[in-house]
């Protein structure tokens, strides 16, 4: 992982000296119940709570050994003294990896939990500032009818609060370890032996184990973080897209002495949020990568281990960053009430389309006929620079449909946005 996209809460999670930590902590919890359960002489697991491990010897001993979790024991099993040869009694390799992994795992989406709920604060609070701020809404790129930037803000907010819930899911389908043994059948050590470190732990039992925990679940939590980092690229993209020149409805934050462009003193460019829409292609890439993971030989090969190393932490540490980035854009977005009220204006008022549509319909016109003469007029109030409602003003044939007050009713921008409130009262619960 390059420094450049790393959070120190991630950075330090997924350290070598916070794993050999981790794994050293499931090595004592094993020693402990299996001295409670007379497996090995209880000095020798009380003496084994002392140990510790060099990292230094660690790297030397992997270097003779090619076998870092053998590397990991002797280290371990030095510190111990008479005691160190009970260290890692009855289990293998993966019982102390793929338990210690869940463990940083739960430990991972408890910081992204938290992130989320600072990126959730900040974004109802844009969502109640601009609940009435009227703008464009566009479909295919094209202006449609009007929203207000608050409902915008309200649907990200929504997505937000999807992926608290999915960290929630991605824990609880995570949080399982094993100490089954070599091919999860309990050759050397009883499933009580498992039962108890695990809920010493506060982890549950994988119900069927082979050497590994099935990596259906580790695709399930890579996934659930995909789609958490899609939610920002959404964000991240309809800020990019208002940003444009064209649009300028809204821009991310830019500072004083910030450049954006090495050629063009004139530059400000949606930096942050083109890098999180980069950062979460990588992220998704690393979902599809846990999916391969699934079919190992047998009770187990090495396919995915490499890979995990990768894209596990990266995973977490490049949605952390980007959750970091979105929250900072979000608390610092500019916005520009008065070119969304300049935008609404060139469309002609051809947003009211619809509502002109249904009021003719309602005096008893056909609606395709209906359709046609509105479809026209609108098509002439772009071309001509003038108003929809200029045009149905004159026109004979709404004139026999609709009174000059019925006609006024029908261009009230608040009409189209008088529900929005309640949308807001599902989402935030208020009115």
């Amino acid at each position: 992982m390059t420094s450049r996209y790393q959070t120190p809460e991630m950075a330090q999670l997924w350290s070598e000296e916070t794993k050999f930590k981790t794994w050293l902590l499931v090595e004592k919890a094993v020693a402990k119940i299996e001295g409670e359960l007379g497996i090995i002489p209880k000095p020798a697991a009380e003496k084994i709570q002392q140990a510790t491990f060099k990292i230094s010897e660690i790297e030397r001993f992997e270097k003779e050994t090619n076998h870092d979790v053998i590397a990991f024991t002797r280290s371990v099993a030095k510190s111990a003294g008479e005691a160190g040869k009970y260290v890692h009694y009855g289990i293998t390799s993966y019982d102390v990896v793929d338990t210690a992994l869940v463990l940083r795992c739960v430990q991972a989406l408890d910081i992204i939990h938290t992130a989320l709920l600072e990126l959730q604060v900040t974004t109802a609070n844009l969502a109640r500032r601009y609940q009435w701020t009227p703008m464009i809404g566009r479909t295919h790129g094209v202006h449609a009818e009007p929203i207000t930037f608050g409902l915008k803000c309200l649907s990200w907010l929504a997505e937000i609060n999807r992926g608290i819930e999915r960290v929630k899911l991605a824990r609880a389908e995570i949080a399982y370890g094993k100490i089954s043994g070599t091919v999860g059948a309990y050759t050397q050590l009883s499933p009580e032996v498992e039962k108890r470190v695990l809920k010493l732990l506060n982890l549950k039992v994988e119900p069927v184990s082979t050497q590994v925990i099935p990596r259906d679940r580790h695709a399930f939590l890579l996934s659930m973080l995909a789609l958490i980092a899609t939610g920002l690229e959404r964000i991240a993209t309809e800020i990019r897209n208002l940003q444009r020149t064209e649009i300028g409805e809204v821009s991310e934050p830019f500072g004083k002495s910030q450049a954006g462009s090495s050629a063009m003193p004139h530059k400000k460019n949606p930096i942050i949020c083109e890098r999180i829409c980069s950062l979460t292609r990588v992220i998704r890439s690393y979902a599809f990568a846990s999916y391969e993971n699934i079919p190992l030989w047998h009770e187990r090969d090495l396919t995915n281990s490499a890979a995990e190393r990768i894209i596990i932490p990266e995973a977490f540490t490049l949605l952390h960053y980007c959750l970091r980035q979105m929250n900072r854009v979000l608390a610092g977005l500019v916005v520009r009430p008065e070119q969304m009220e300049k935008n609404l204006k060139i469309s002609g008022e051809t947003f009211f389309s619809q509502a002109l549509l249904l009021a003719l319909v309602n005096k008893g016109m056909n609606r395709t006929r209906a359709y046609r003469l509105v479809q026209k007029l609108s098509f002439e109030a772009i071309s001509s620079g003038t108003t929809l409602s200029q045009l149905a003003r004159n026109d004979r044939t709404v004139q026999r449909h609709l009174s000059p007050s019925e006609l006024e009713a029908v261009f009230q921008l608040r009409n189209l946005v008088q529900h929005v409130d309640a949308v807001y009262r599902r989402v935030l619960g208020r009115k």
